[in-house]
């Protein structure tokens, strides 16, 4: 075990209480958010045309229904397709807001102080590779020591490692770190002995024995990369707005290899932007906190964000994710929670496979519904409410899809061609059935369709509006190349993720789904038994649906999905095939074209380490 007196500053202790939700309460501490003035108008315009959207949609669908009243079943059909088509509209509102927000002038910071700054950067790791996780750290110092200003910064490795083998590997890393870091620059390591309460307990630790010597600290993950400049501007942003007590960053992709990781990768470095500017504008003060890439007031942390244990929580009452109860509770004791989406080079990383994307899926699943138990605490204000019920609603989304995938195959092609034939005049026990012709199949699948794509087209857009040009991505021709392969790869897999995340929900419900594991970064190579296991469920999902298709049953509209689901295991095996990142391949991103120095500096040191680690001599030169 690693003597932590050697590896860490001397102790600061700071007060961090455990929060009642079931009581008010106010930080004396906090000044009161400072409230963008326009704020409430932003919110109108995201949330009104989207509710207007939808009771226009169910007015149009009620019309298709039988004129002699509604039934039960037409009912939930309307309620099933009503909810899923406000929280699309939402979306496409909302990077309508951000493209209009990114072709106005940049806000302006907010007015105020502007002291130095003792920043901690506190990465927390549990079993992580320790040679990649300690390149990063000492990439990011290294960057700090020209541009960091004013601010001091350090480092803080806190591990919750567990394995014997992979501690001591840490612990040589850090050594060689603390050796080699130029001159004013600030590593320490400590190893807790016992993990309780995972990720949520280290912060704390630190936070009650060291928090009393740093006005801030830059929470990082594992994969977490960023810049100089990016830490150095939020850094100045937290100085500047005494009323802050979290600003959260918008972390862009990198390092993506794989067809499923480089899918996900352009669309958040393309798409992303627009819909983070106009997430950023209504949500004004009361953001939301992603668990990383962003900058904490430590004393405002400590005084407003001790988590309790919840006993209605399965798993002994931990909040697993809990990020976005942390960025309520701050909200709630008088601090405003930002979100600066206009700070480049704050970077993470993504899953490489399909596989490890849903076994990560199915932790954050776990942690999001646990949030609808916590709606009713105390305090919260409104906007919080909506962060914590729109997390869970991304994974509730999932069976209301599936839910209404199965009802729309049964309903077929008429009541003379219905799977469900005990619907219908002959059988009085049992409610009319809904018609539902194929041209009103077509009309459905068209418009969910096109305002799912819509938000790409307008991301495509608002590339220009950022400063960018097509140029930084290959030219007008290798973005429509990668747009439209990025598309195509989205709705062949959009069928799966929602199969999976459905069994993440029902995992969670029936309490399978077990705590936390470690990430895979790299990825993997899945045999078949395992493709198998996962994918049962859309295999036979997509055979009965294209049964039900050749037989007349069911509207070919539904063939893409059915043959998605078919086509799971295949897909799946797709997804972790490498793809080149030299410049110029699909869906290559603007990072790539133009690698930015702190990746080239991250590689070198990675490098380094791994190579001390390995007993090698051999070390990659820096670039």
């Amino acid at each position: 075990m690693v003597n932590e007196q050697n590896s860490m500053p001397p102790e600061s202790p700071l007060a961090m209480p455990v929060q009642d939700f079931a009581a008010r309460f106010h930080d004396d501490q906090a000044p009161g958010p400072n409230r963008p003035r326009d704020t409430a108008l932003w919110r109108i315009l995201a949330f009104s045309p989207a509710t207007l959207g939808t009771l226009a949609l169910a007015w149009v669908m009620h019309g298709w229904f039988a004129s002699d009243g509604l039934t039960w079943l037409e009912v939930v059909l309307l309620v099933l397709i009503g909810f899923n088509f406000f929280w699309i509209c939402q979306t496409v509102c909302t990077v309508a807001l951000g493209l209009v927000s990114l072709s106005r002038r940049a806000p302006q910071p907010v007015p105020g102080r502007s002291d130095p700054m003792r920043v901690a950067l506190l990465m927390p790791v549990y079993n992580e590779v320790p040679w990649y996780v300690l390149g990063n750290a000492k990439s990011m110092l290294e960057e700090l020591r020209d541009k960091s200003g004013d601010h001091h910064y350090a480092a803080f490795i806190l591990s919750d490692t567990r394995d014997e083998d992979i501690a001591r590997q840490e612990q040589t890393a850090v050594e060689a770190i603390q050796a080699s870091l130029s001159p004013g620059l600030e590593l320490y390591y400590r190893r807790r002995e016992d993990n309780v309460d995972r990720k949520v307990g280290n912060i704390a630790d630190w936070v009650v024995r060291w928090g009393g010597d740093w006005d801030a600290m830059l929470v990082l993950d594992a994969d977490s990369l960023m810049t100089g400049d990016a830490i150095a501007q939020l850094t100045d942003a937290l100085a500047s707005d005494p009323s802050a007590g979290l600003i959260q960053s918008y972390p862009q992709l990198i390092g993506a290899q794989s067809v499923f990781a480089r899918m996900q990768q352009f669309a958040n470095c393309v798409y992303g932007v627009a819909i983070a500017e106009g997430m950023g504008r209504w949500c004004g003060a009361e953001g939301n906190y992603w668990g990383h890439n962003a900058i904490i007031r430590t004393r405002a942390f400590a005084a407003s964000a001790g988590l309790p244990r919840v006993k209605s929580l399965r798993g002994g009452g931990l909040i697993m994710s809990h990020d976005f109860v942390e960025a309520g509770l701050l909200r709630r004791a008088g601090w405003s929670v930002r979100f600066l989406p206009r700070i480049r080079g704050s970077y993470e990383e993504t899953p490489q496979t399909l596989i490890d994307h849903i076994l990560r899926d199915r932790r954050w699943c776990q942690g999001n519904l646990q949030h609808l138990h916590l709606l009713g605490a105390r305090g919260l204000s409104a906007m919080s409410r909506f962060h914590l019920f729109h997390g869970a609603m991304g994974y509730l989304m999932s069976p209301i899809w599936f839910a209404l995938l199965v009802m729309w195959a049964v309903i077929g092609m008429g009541e003379e061609r219905s799977v469900l034939t005990y619907f219908s005049p002959s059988n009085p026990l049992f409610p009319t059935w809904p018609t539902a012709d194929d041209s009103n199949h077509v009309i459905v699948i068209v418009l969910v369709y096109g305002m799912l794509l819509l938000p790409k087209l307008l991301g495509i857009a608002a590339l220009r509006l950022t400063g960018d040009r097509f140029s930084a991505y290959g030219g007008g021709g290798r973005v429509g190349l990668s747009f439209v392969t990025e598309v195509c790869l989205s709705v062949i897999y959009a069928p799966v993720l929602m199969v999976q995340q459905m069994i993440a929900v029902f995992r969670t419900a029936f309490g399978l789904q077990k705590g936390w594991s470690p990430q895979t970064r790299d990825g993997g190579t899945y045999g078949l038994r395992t493709l198998l296991q996962f994918h049962w469920l859309e295999t036979v999902s997509g055979a009965l649906l294209m049964l039900g298709i050749v037989t007349g049953f069911v509207s070919v509209w539904l063939c893409p999905i059915g043959l998605s689901l078919i086509l799971a295991v295949p897909l799946s095996a797709l997804s972790g095939f490498t793809l080149t990142r030299r410049p110029g391949a699909l869906m290559s991103t603007r990072d790539e074209y133009v690698e930015p120095a702190i990746t080239r500096a991250a590689r070198h040191y990675r490098a380094e380490l791994k190579s001390l680690l390995d007993g090698s001599a051999v070390v990659t030169p820096a670039e």
